[in-house]
């Protein structure tokens, strides 16, 4: 393995490691002995700087070989359906979410789920994952499959640690909302999105085009519209 590479496996399993550490077991000590603001200080700190290793050793480590033609038609197209879906869900997943940090869920129990929520109560990390996916679909090499899984793994472990932890800090009305939530989204539930699909459009059609523009990659339409 080269350096790059293996610099990009250090730095992703610090900044998913530390992640999933610091938002679970170990968060409530470091914020009795530093704070919540001294908390969130090294909590950002240290994600920031891991991350951002993890980003330039992505950059450098080599892109070749590939497991298949992400290129092809086919892969192109899944994955540009699902940069699509994940951010309809990640647009919807902003506003009245219960699983946000600092949300006050008191009386959750009682709710019925409407909106993205008869998708997943996870739609933010669930938008990740769908990330995730697509990007190791179009670039199936080692370091892609290192950077997106990396993701992948935070979201969904994350969000089983997050629903561990308001289990036990909200009790019944969280498990309540898990029965009555699913934790993978429902694809025969999109239909609940409803407006967040036309919002989602030109927010990925801006996303993709600065793919194309930061990254020199085309992504999405993109890759055809350019050829016009």
């Amino acid at each position: 393995m080269d350096a790059a590479t293996l610099t990009l496996v250090v730095g992703m399993v610090t900044f998913v490691g530390t992640h999933l550490l610091m938002s679970h077991p170990w968060r409530a000590g470091m914020v009795r002995r530093f704070g919540q603001g001294g908390f969130m200080g090294i909590y950002s700190f240290i994600s920031l700087v891991a991350f951002s290793v993890s980003v330039v050793a992505f950059g450098k480590a080599p892109a070749t070989p590939q497991l298949w033609d992400g290129q092809a038609l086919v892969p192109w197209v899944l994955a540009s359906l699902l940069t699509f879906v994940a951010s309809a869900l990640f647009l919807a997943s902003i506003v009245g979410n219960p699983a946000l940090a600092g949300t006050d869920i008191a009386g959750l129990s009682t709710r019925i789920p409407n909106g993205v929520f008869k998708v997943t109560r996870h739609p933010m990390m669930s938008a990740f994952t769908l990330w995730g996916i697509a990007h190791i679909l179009v670039a199936p090499s080692l370091r892609t499959i290192i950077f997106a899984g990396g993701m992948i793994a935070l979201a969904l472990i994350g969000s089983r640690g997050q629903d561990a932890k308001k289990a036990a800090l909200y009790g019944a009305d969280w498990k309540v909302w898990m029965r009555r939530t699913s934790f993978l989204p429902k694809p025969s539930a999109f239909g609940n999105l409803g407006l967040y699909w036309v919002a989602a459009l030109p927010v990925w059609l801006l996303l993709t085009w600065l793919h194309l523009k930061l990254a020199l990659i085309p992504a999405g339409l993109w890759v055809w519209l350019e050829q016009l």
